[in-house]
């Protein structure tokens, strides 16, 4: 559950930056965001999650 809403925070400040930097205009967000909505209700979905939680864990198994 943490790991959910700290990607989400995370990839939202990442959206909002681009945004603000005009490399996104606000239906480019739109549209990624409807994007991730429908993916999220595909059948490939648990695997994305799955995939994401594997590069959270190396990343933070990383020792800098």
């Amino acid at each position: 559950m943490v790991l959910n809403i700290s990607g989400v925070l995370m990839l939202g400040i990442i959206a909002f930056l681009f945004f603000r930097k005009d490399g996104m205009k606000l239906s480019h967000a739109f549209v990624c965001c409807l994007f991730g909505f429908f993916l999220a209700g595909t059948a490939i979905a648990p695997s994305i999650h799955a995939g994401s939680e594997s590069l959270a864990g190396l990343l933070g198994g990383l020792q800098l």
